[in-house]
């Protein structure tokens, strides 16, 4: 199959809930890895990568199916399989090449695929992946609403005990009757909870991303708090907390129609909070409400809410290490309802090539570097972490 050709067929895919007849497109992909332009600091990643574009989960809420995506066919029945994915991948992590790769967590999948939705059963370039991965000797970190994970229970166990992986999973809420309105397509959050338990016997960290919370339905103090205590009771090593996007179009559309059915006074509350933002974030009051409310239950159980430098410190370099401890305390503090010079410093220090140790008597000379926050890089530098960042993470 040449590259520009492509290969449609319909496959019987046995999904959570039902047989689904799933259209799959196998295409020949020009390159796989996605290089962000700073690291991520939600995901400790410089790299993701989308083996499969579409998501037959069909979660009523995912921001997949928005336009500006451009998703092919049906989101939630179609499904493109980037077939060679693992000849290119292959070439691309050649440690030999021009642009070494920087050094950070991998993170086989993106925003509009799980690696683990159904057709993954069949093609299994996420297991193949992650083989590669491993040969490279790369940490990777998962995030998935899929128990078919489990499956790579035994590469995930030799990636971590060579340069470390984490496992996460998406929840909006612990409830399982909530799970089958707006997650019809994968397993229930019971699940997953007992899926996360699993990786954690076996040493591997795991992670809850309680995102999104859907507004009015599982953002309620009551389901939060459950959310906390089960990840809490599965020893989860952290969580990351946030709300619902929205976009006018395709996305929006599809999640009204769940609504109109199953909640269907809620709509002019939705039509509220969700104003044409570009972004389809909700009314800044709303999320700054749900913030505050999530973090004062959240320190009740003293679960960090961003991954813990324990996991990433001898992974980056300084340069990264430092921008990603700048970054959770800009988050932390706004947690708080505080203001912070400390987001814009780390996006200033992303564009700097040079080693910071190397530039400690220049470092006031960068836009948005102040007296504080060069006090706490220098501490960073030093010690290998910041006071003030251990006591907000850790309380």
């Amino acid at each position: 199959m040449r590259r520009n050709e492509a290969k449609t067929e319909r496959l019987n895919i046995n999904t959570a809930n039902d047989i689904n007849k799933v259209a799959v497109r196998e295409i020949e992909a020009k390159s796989i890895l996605r290089r962000h332009k700073k690291i991520d600091s939600w995901f400790i990643s410089h790299y993701g990568m989308n083996l499969y574009r579409g998501c037959t989960h069909n979660c009523t809420y995912c921001d997949g199916r928005y336009e500006g995506y451009y998703v092919e066919g049906t989101f939630g029945e179609d499904v493109v399989v980037k077939v060679n994915a693992i000849d290119v991948l292959r070439k691309e992590l050649n440690q030999r090449r021009k642009r070494p790769l920087k050094r950070s967590y991998m993170m086989p999948g993106g925003g509009v695929g799980d690696s683990y939705q159904p057709v993954e059963e069949k093609y299994q370039l996420t297991r193949k992946t992650l083989h590669l991965l491993h040969e490279h000797c790369f940490p990777v970190h998962m995030l998935t609403k899929s128990t078919l994970i489990r499956r790579d229970m035994d590469i995930l166990k030799k990636i971590n005990e060579q340069s470390r992986a984490i496992v996460s999973f998406s929840f909006s809420s612990v409830d399982d009757r909530m799970g089958a309105i707006f997650e019809p397509g994968v397993p229930p959050p019971s699940e997953r909870l007992h899926t996360l338990s699993l990786f954690k016997k076996e040493g591997i960290s795991c992670g809850m991303f309680l995102l999104p919370v859907i507004p009015f339905i599982t953002d309620t103090p009551t389901l939060m708090e459950e959310a906390v205590r089960k990840a809490k009771e599965v020893g989860v090593d952290f969580i990351i907390f946030g709300g619902m996007t929205l976009k006018e179009g395709r996305q929006m559309e599809y999640f009204f129609r769940t609504l109109e059915a199953q909640y269907p006074e809620l709509i002019p509350r939705y039509r509220d909070i969700y104003r044409g933002n570009r972004w389809g974030n909700p009314d800044e009051r709303y999320t700054r409400d749900i913030h505050v409310t999530f973090n004062r239950i959240a320190k009740k159980y003293h679960i960090p809410l961003r991954i813990p430098p324990s996991l990433y410190v001898d992974i980056l370099d300084e340069n990264d290490r430092v921008i990603v401890m700048l970054e959770h305390i800009d988050y932390l503090l706004k947690l708080e309802g505080k203001t912070s010079p400390f987001g814009y410093a780390a996006y200033s220090l992303s564009k700097i090539k040079e080693p910071l140790s190397a530039m400690k008597g220049k470092l006031r000379e960068l836009r948005g570097i102040g007296a504080t926050t060069e006090s706490i890089i220098l501490e960073i530098l030093e010690t290998g972490t910041s006071s003030l960042y251990k006591s907000l993470l850790f309380g």
